[in-house]
């Protein structure tokens, strides 16, 4: 008794398509005597006929390795060159950049040491302003209130000046001859 088969084909949530064969009959199988059916599984591609992964560089699993033969010493030989210069290459990266580090860490040192020079002659240099201006403040007249005539010209001495001075020496003496009352 042959029964037609007619096959769903669907996709799970991970992508791949399932396809599950029923069987059409008319009468139930029994269940101890007949075959399961088993879902097939076949990968979906999304892309659409996507290549296939490229071989790796390694050799097969099937091939045996000939750890005598020199091609195989020769490649050993020029991967173990490989890894030390690739390890030497990044101690001196580490050296360098430690010693860079380093470098910055005096640079910064010398810096915030002269911050502090500069911030405490900063403090000398305002501490004196303050002082000085606080005796000019101190020795100077109070100002007039605002509206008030200027101050007379006697709170203001006169500029030193020899030669009106002696002018007026001159002529005070004359005056003196004038009116009979001189030595």
């Amino acid at each position: 008794m042959s029964m037609p088969s007619q096959q769903k084909p669907m996709t799970d949530q991970n992508g791949v398509s399932v396809i599950q064969s029923q069987t059409l009959n008319s009468t139930p199988m029994p269940t101890g005597g007949g075959l399961q059916q088993v879902p097939q599984l076949v990968p979906v591609s999304s892309g659409g006929g996507g290549k296939a992964a490229p071989p790796s560089g390694r050799m097969k699993k099937g091939a045996s390795v000939d750890k005598e033969s020199d091609e195989y010493r020769q490649r050993r030989e020029r991967n173990n060159l490989a890894v030390k210069k690739s390890r030497m290459r990044s101690k001196q990266k580490a050296a360098d950049t430690q010693q860079r580090v380093n470098e910055l860490k005096e640079e910064n040192e010398r810096l915030e040491a002269k911050i502090k020079l500069l911030s405490k002659e900063l403090s000398v240099l305002k501490d004196l302003f303050l002082e000085h201006a606080h005796n000019l403040a101190d020795n100077a007249p109070p100002p007039p209130p605002p509206g008030a005539p200027p101050p007379p010209a006697e709170a203001c001495p006169p500029p030193h000046n020899n030669n009106n001075n002696n002018n007026n020496n001159h002529h005070a003496n004359n005056n003196n001859k004038g009116s009979g009352a001189g030595p």
